[in-house]
């Protein structure tokens, strides 16, 4: 149990208060370290797992240390989107609006002639993605040589999403006397060069490398196959009864079609698209968090960094692309030390992707099997199914997996790429799985009825094929995407 206090690691008065306003009277491990190293001017490398408090971490030595009569830029923050940049300014604004503190968001997306009318307002901090900031640097509306701290949050994604040029120019043209400090979840190369280059004897606050992921996380997988995917997805989401839950999908434009089947089969939902304006971003955000629907469905990009309170479950349709991307999406839940749960859902032959992040991770990541409403283990499915003489997975029996061949000829399951969802790349609908006739499959699922075969050519029998799956695709996706023209077609 942390006995500290943040007066003890030098926070002033009047911010210890108004953390307790907030409830927030004991400063995080990560706090604790990197606090006072930032109050005495160190640069700062410091990693720590997604949900420790990393903003508070540098924010509020970053306030008690801005000069609210010198009316200049001070300090400056970079993050990686508009949601994180935003996160941060509200953050930033709670506790140092009663120090008379002027904060600004200089982001991407936003109207660049507005930015410029409210600089002359003169932040002292400023918050801002890569992008904009080094943009209105050139249009030598933002002056950088007053600025005596940088910091650099989620500093891996960043140099992912807008490459190391960006951040580098941006650092460059502040004096070399600044303090520059860089706070991620996962410290990777192109991190590490920039602080051996850009820093001075910095202090590395770090975790134990093996704990990549919070202790308060639990994280389960699920077996489906990729038809019946959808009707997995609704029934882990109905058992756990999460308060709000994130849906994480690899390819954008499959978002739509899991939001559009989540409504249908009842659950309140909503997309998030890394590609939308920024107004559109942040009215579904600013509706997700007051609880006007439960189920968010985002790409990685869309979400990373999202701090959103209440948020018990997130749940991968998709396996994420590496343990990298896995992080950072269980890191949206068991945030500040709270209790939180991921949960997988993956195909038979993707099962290797869940012992692969385990291992890199060194996290217990256990199967967990959907059995007459409850979730177990799979020892206790097994178990329960030989007491019932019924298959354990849906409808179509498989055999166990230790039983099988290990097959090495060509591979089942894309890994990198976006995994196809509700049809796609799929066998036909046979007679079999018509069900009961009114719209849907054994299991649920939503499908397309038999279309009669017509004696058209085949090119236009084709033709028609993908034009109907491009229709399905679009259903529920907003005009902007509808419009976007499809892959492949040479744009």
């Amino acid at each position: 149990m942390n006995s500290a206090t943040f007066a003890a690691i030098g926070i002033e008065e009047d911010l210890v208060a108004k953390l307790a306003d907030f409830g927030i009277n004991a400063p995080s491990p990560v706090q604790e370290q990197t606090i006072p190293l930032l109050l005495a001017g160190r640069d700062v490398l410091a990693a720590s797992q997604t949900g420790t408090g990393k903003t508070l971490a540098y924010l509020l030595p970053l306030l008690q240390t801005i000069n609210p009569e010198k009316r200049v830029m001070q300090k400056l923050i970079l993050a990686p989107t508009q949601e994180l940049a935003m996160q941060i300014l509200r953050e930033a604004e709670r506790y140092g609006a009663h120090r008379g503190i002027g904060v600004m968001g200089l982001i991407g997306g936003a109207a660049i002639k507005r930015q410029i009318e409210k600089l002359r307002e003169h932040p002292q901090l400023v918050v801002g993605t890569p992008g904009r900031i080094r943009e209105l640097i050139g249009l030598r509306k933002v002056k950088m040589h007053e600025v005596t701290t940088i910091v650099i949050d989620e500093a891996d994604q960043m140099f992912q999403l807008s490459g190391a040029g960006e951040v580098t120019k941006i650092v460059s043209s502040a004096l070399r006397t600044r303090q520059l400090v860089m706070l991620s979840a996962t410290i990777g190369p192109e991190t590490k060069a920039l602080a051996a280059r850009e820093m001075k004897n910095p202090a590395e606050v770090g975790i134990d490398p093996g704990v990549m992921t919070a202790q308060s996380l639990e994280h389960h997988y699920v077996v489906a196959e990729e038809r019946n995917k959808i009707d997995m997805l609704r029934r882990v989401i109905r058992h756990y009864n999460p308060e709000k839950a994130i849906v994480f999908v690899n390819a954008t434009e499959d978002i739509a079609e899991v939001r559009a089947k989540l409504e249908h089969l009842g659950l309140t939902a909503a997309a998030l698209y890394g590609d939308a304006d920024k107004v559109t971003r942040s009215h579904v955000l600013s509706k997700f968090r007051e609880g006007k629907f439960r189920v968010l469905v985002a790409s990685d990009v869309a979400a990373r960094g999202l701090d959103i309170e209440n948020l018990s479950l997130v749940v991968s349709f998709d396996p994420a692309f590496d343990s990298e991307h896995y992080v950072h999406r269980a890191g949206r839940t068991g945030r500040m030390g709270r209790k939180g749960l991921s949960v997988t859902l993956v195909t038979e032959q993707q099962t290797f992707i869940m012992r692969k992040f385990a291992r890199e991770l060194d996290i217990e990541l256990t199967e967990r099997e959907m059995y007459a409403g409850k979730v177990l283990s799979s020892d206790e499915a097994r178990a329960s199914n030989r007491n019932s003489g019924g298959p354990s997975r849906g409808s179509n029996p498989t055999p166990r997996r230790e039983d099988r061949p290990v097959r090495s000829d060509k591979p089942q399951a894309r890994v990198s790429g976006a995994s196809p969802i509700a049809g796609a790349g799929r066998r036909p609908a046979t007679t079999s799985d018509l069900g009961n006739g009114n719209g849907t499959n054994q299991t649920g699922n939503d499908f397309t009825r038999a279309q009669p075969r017509s004696a058209a050519p085949q090119g236009s029998v084709r033709s028609s094929k993908v034009d109907r799956e491009r229709d399905r695709k679009n259903k529920g996706a907003p005009k902007w995407l509808k419009d976007k023209a499809p892959r492949g077609d040479g744009q």
